[in-house]
């Protein structure tokens, strides 16, 4: 229904007594625990060029694993950056690409990544860039998501899209077991940055009719992860929130990891998650460290800013896109995911 590849969408029933916010039911095909908390349940399965939601499956949870969620380029490496920092005390050279892997993303094969994640005996970060109607979802792991504007998430994409080789190109389409259409190469779509942001606003990945062109489904992966906001394992972050003060947003993320932060090496943190430093050391938190694009690890982590479309984007195409988001998420999560905390005093 939602055209990422080859959705499965499995019969839902909804449990009596689960919760509706604006119509959307927050259970998510949960069922009601002991603890009385509804916890969700996965009900699809997501298959395309990047992902397969199969791999929630293999791999081994920890009860004091960290799960870091987003639809894309909105602040996941810096989160991640963050996280192992919290973990690791601000110790410098932590190698976040490896010790940190995308779980859901179907390249290398599993067989691949297992070992990285099975030898650590440190707490554990994974990401995910599942909706959490896709996500195995476990009540004792802490989920982070973040978020950002839809139109920086989507510029940022572009640099990334457009900057990808070869291998990036062959890696993603050539894994075995694809399933729906190859992403399409960013030369191939002959079309300018406000036409390709038009089809991400309309289309599906394949062209059907949806959202999140030429990945996953945009609003929908917003639209679940806002309905659960209010678990107790749940902590909901903004790019933009983290911008403006990040020494709050950081100390209030350590605080519900149950993690005490050293003022002895708080420093050496907020150094190790800046942007200059990060994008210094891009190798370390990047995939394969940087082999994917044409200007390496650079292009990965970018410019770390917002507002690049202000002047490129149609005020008509900008209003379109902040309709959808109200039609889609409700005013409430609209405005957040808009501005960020400021939207919700």
């Amino acid at each position: 229904p939602f055209g990422v590849g080859r959705i499965v969408s499995q019969r839902v029933t909804f449990p009596l007594g689960a919760v509706v916010r604006g119509g959307i039911m927050s259970g998510i095909g949960g069922g009601g625990g002991a603890d009385g908390v509804e916890w969700p349940q996965r009900t699809t399965e997501y298959r395309n060029h990047h992902m397969d939601s199969r791999n929630w499956d293999l791999f081994k949870i920890r009860d004091d694993d960290i799960v870091v969620a987003t639809w894309a380029k909105s602040g996941t490496t810096w989160i991640q950056q963050i996280v192992t920092q919290l973990i690791f005390k601000g110790k410098e050279g932590i190698p976040v690409a490896k010790i940190s892997p995308w779980i859901d993303l179907r390249c290398p094969p599993w067989e691949v990544k297992e070992p990285d994640l099975e030898e650590q005996t440190n707490r554990r970060v994974v990401k995910t860039h599942l909706p959490v109607d896709g996500l195995k979802f476990y009540p004792h792991v802490k989920y982070i998501f973040i978020a950002r504007d839809g139109r920086d998430a989507f510029w940022s994409w572009l640099n990334h899209w457009s900057q990808g080789n070869d291998f990036f190109y062959k890696l993603l389409n050539e894994t075995p077991d694809l399933v729906g259409p190859p992403l399409t190469r960013f030369s191939d779509e002959n079309a300018s940055n406000v036409e390709l942001f038009e089809k991400f606003l309309t289309k599906n990945h394949d062209g059907s009719d949806g959202d999140g062109y030429p990945l996953w489904p945009f609003f929908r992966t917003i639209r679940t992860w806002w309905e659960v906001r209010d678990l107790p394992n749940v902590h909901m972050l903004h790019f933009s929130d983290l911008k403006r003060d990040f020494d709050g947003e950081v100390r209030a993320l350590a605080k519900f990891l149950d993690i005490q932060i050293g003022e002895d090496w708080w420093s050496n943190l907020k150094l190790h998650c800046s942007f200059d430093y990060m994008k210094s050391n891009a190798t370390e938190s990047t995939p394969l460290g940087g082999a994917l694009w044409d200007d390496g690890s650079k292009t990965f982590v970018n410019k770390g800013v917002n507002g690049r479309w202000r002047e490129v984007l149609p005020q008509e195409l900008s209003a379109k896109y902040e309709a959808r988001a109200v039609k889609e998420l409700g005013e409430e999560c609209a405005s957040w995911l808009k501005e960020g905390r400021p939207a919700l005093k």
